[in-house]
């Protein structure tokens, strides 16, 4: 037998102490309770955010509709013309199959109302609108109105 295998003992076991787990645990406590307040109560902006991020391929989703047909779809036709093909208004000649969503549906707003859409729109060709927490227009704060025309 060589000196790091012998039948009485093992040298080198791999493990942490009951101490070193301890440690770890402590400061992973220590890191929760500084860094959870600071997370807790951002979930308005988080929202706000992922409104913003929804309005964005939704404009994505509009102008590959115009690329493939020559305009954008009606008011009356709405958003819904990004999954299905419009049975009124001036009908789209070359609709993709499919659609234009990944998701196949319309989605909500993170606050669980569906996207104001307007075409032509009274700020550009097209205007998407999140109502924002209250489903209202205006507001403030977190009740403000998310905008196509107000994103960089």
């Amino acid at each position: 037998m060589n000196r790091y295998t012998n039948g009485n003992h093992q040298h080198g076991q791999a493990g942490f102490t009951l101490i070193e787990l301890l440690v770890v645990l402590v400061i992973i406590g220590i890191l929760v309770g500084y860094v959870g307040p600071k997370i807790i109560g951002r979930d308005e902006d988080a929202r706000r955010t992922s409104a913003e991020l929804q309005i964005k391929g939704l404009e994505t989703a509009i102008k590959m509709y115009k690329l493939d047909n020559g305009m954008f779809p009606s008011s009356e036709q709405g958003l819904q013309a990004l999954v299905e093909p419009p049975s009124a208004g001036r009908l789209p000649p070359k609709w993709r199959e499919g659609g234009y969503l990944e998701s196949r549906k319309v989605p909500l707003d993170p606050w669980a109302n569906e996207f104001v859409y307007l075409s032509p729109g009274l700020n550009g060709d097209f205007d998407i609108s999140s109502y924002g927490a209250d489903g209202e227009p205006g507001g403030e704060g977190s009740d403000a109105d998310i905008n196509n025309w107000d994103l960089e």
